[in-house]
């Protein structure tokens, strides 16, 4: 016999059922500006995001101002589609624009709490739209995780899903 302890005002869950895990769980989620939380019309990054988009960009020379990261999608991959990530002087014409971290200061800040932009053009945004944009530092991995509510199916390299 199994014995499940409860906090006060919560359910006993239901016999063989799992509870969800949440992918966000922990995670200081940074909104937009002008852009709800959690939006589904919106791209998000966490802090630890921007802290890392923050060093990449002083290390390759790109002030805040003139550029800002640009995030994609492209044919191809382990499941069909795999993401893309890197630095651009400017929007395209018709790119959504998303700001984030004004005035916010992450550790080793070379960018003195500059916001920074991201960049996403109308097909990739198709398949981006409601996704996190995290950045894991564990012994086995670092790199950006995306975390995209679109992607049914992904590979283990994580770079690379289907939808």
């Amino acid at each position: 016999m199994s014995t499940t302890l409860l906090q006060p005002g919560t359910a006993a869950p239901k016999p063989g059922a799992s509870a969800p895990s949440d992918p966000l769980a922990g995670m200081v989620l940074l909104t937009a500006e002008g852009q709800q939380p959690r939006a589904k019309a919106a791209v998000e990054i966490t802090k630890n995001a921007l802290k890392r988009i923050r060093v990449a960009m002083a290390k390759e020379g790109i002030s805040p101002e003139a550029g800002g990261l640009r995030l994609g999608i492209q044919g191809g991959g382990c499941s069909g589609l795999s993401y893309n990530i890197r630095f651009d002087s400017q929007p395209r014409e018709r790119d959504r624009t998303f700001i984030f971290g004004e005035g916010i200061e992450t550790p080793n800040d070379p960018s003195g709490g500059k916001p920074v932009k991201i960049f996403v053009d109308p097909k990739s945004f198709l398949y981006l739209a409601g996704m996190v944009l995290d950045f894991e530092e564990t012994l086995m991995r670092q790199g950006f995780n995306f975390i995209n509510p679109n992607s049914t199916k992904s590979c283990g390299c994580g770079s690379s899903f289907s939808a």
